[in-house]
């Protein structure tokens, strides 16, 4: 017994250190079924909630509500080092107007956010099949919801969520691995046939909805392809899981450059009047990420910068999605301190500019993170200003975290 519990404390310190980024969590919450700990199953839980303040609500709404983020559980499990399952499920964003009186809802119920089988095929090469989270594009879109350095993600970076796959999740085949430094991740997948862009063709002249496999069927544009590509230049970061780790909290020293395509052929649709066109849709970045600690008791700093390039079609502007080009980058600064309670401001920008329209949408957000145990517990308090034509909003909120 004493072997199996030192086995499991020196796996999973060593996997917080170099994956969420987490000092202080110790062996975290692992059942091993054998003497040597390689047949076992490890579990995590999470919860992010939110009190939000809100400037641009209607006159009958309260300007302050209360929400739960995100729950969640995540599992996964190896009979051993040949093959893995995964199985990731929760909810997102319950709040008063969307709860239900007995529970039944649709925004109360759990969903499957990851579901894969996994089967090693080399060292450090494996291909996967499922619902899955390994995607193309830039870090962001393959970003982890337990250890962001900002209170969420970039809105934008995840690029084709709801319009052809299940919320950042698409079902299909995966191959990931590494060459020494350089990791790589690919997958073939499905589109959804019920992309959230419900407008029809007709209601769109000369302009294109991102619905193709709707309108087109699935022989034509059924299919969607996703890379990204990186390279450690200093500490190389763990690929056993694709959640990207957004602040070690000065536990490593991470230098990467990444670029990232996703391409849907005739993804999208144009009505130029006599008859549906399929377009199809493309988008590329390029990124890079630094974080690591700038001496003994002088703190750490944590840095990240994608130029993303979307192409949804002709003039395509849908909610948060439009043909046009992001930039986006933030920094944060973990303030030195003696014991595990740490500070760490932040700032990040955004801006996103749209072929159909003559102004960016420029988001600005300033906050801080309160560690009280890395990530396993943190406050995090942000202000966010967003200016997108002549409507301007802000908001100011609170999030209270913990994961085990």
């Amino acid at each position: 017994m004493k072997k199996i519990l030192l086995i499991n404390l020196l796996f999973f310190s060593c996997y917080q250190l170099f994956s969420q980024g987490s000092p202080d969590y110790g062996s975290g919450m692992k059942i091993s079924f054998n003497e040597d700990g390689s047949k076992y199953m490890r579990i995590l839980s999470w919860g992010q909630m939110w009190a939000q303040y809100n400037d641009n609500l209607p006159d009958n709404q309260k300007d302050v509500n209360f929400s739960i983020r995100r729950a969640r559980i995540l599992t996964y499990a190896q009979l051993n080092s040949k093959f893995l399952i995964l199985a990731h499920f929760g909810l997102n964003s319950l709040n008063a107007d969307n709860m239900s009186p007995t529970g039944k809802g649709e925004s109360s119920q759990l969903f499957f956010h990851d579901f894969w089988v996994q089967y090693s095929v080399a060292k450090n090469h494996s291909v996967g099949a499922g619902l899955h989270y390994w995607n193309g594009i830039s870090r962001l879109n393959n970003q982890s919801t337990l250890n962001i350095m900002t209170l969420d993600n970039n809105r934008q970076s995840w690029a084709t969520l709801g319009l052809t796959d299940q919320f950042a999740r698409h079902q299909g085949i995966y191959a990931k691995g590494s060459f020494d430094k350089f990791q790589y991740r690919v997958a073939i997948n499905e589109a959804l046939t019920n992309s959230l862009d419900t407008r029809l063709p007709e209601e769109s002249l000369n302009t294109s909805i991102y619905a193709g496999r709707k309108w087109l069927g699935s022989a034509d544009a059924g299919t969607t392809y996703a890379g990204y590509f990186e390279y450690n230049f200093l500490d190389t970061e763990s690929n056993f899981l694709p959640f990207k780790v957004g602040s070690y909290v000065g536990t490593k020293k991470v230098f990467n450059i990444g670029a990232g395509f996703f391409l849907h052929p005739k993804g999208a649709v144009i009505n130029d009047g006599n008859k549906l066109i399929g377009e199809d849709v493309s988008i590329f970045a390029l990124d890079a990420f630094y974080d690591a600690p700038l001496g003994e008791n002088k703190g750490a700093i944590t840095a990240y910068a994608v130029y993303q390039n979307n192409d949804y079609g002709k003039d395509y502007l849908f909610s948060a999605y439009g043909t046009g080009s992001m930039l986006y980058g933030h920094l944060g600064y973990l303030i030195p301190s003696k014991n595990i309670y740490k500070w760490q401001p932040y700032v990040s920008f955004a801006s996103n500019s749209y072929d159909a329209l003559p102004d960016n949408r420029n988001v600005f957000g300033a906050g801080t993170n309160y560690y009280m145990a890395g990530h396993h517990s943190k406050l995090t308090l942000e202000y966010k200003n967003e200016k997108f034509g002549s409507n301007e909003t802000s908001t100011v909120t609170l999030q209270a975290m913990i994961y085990l």
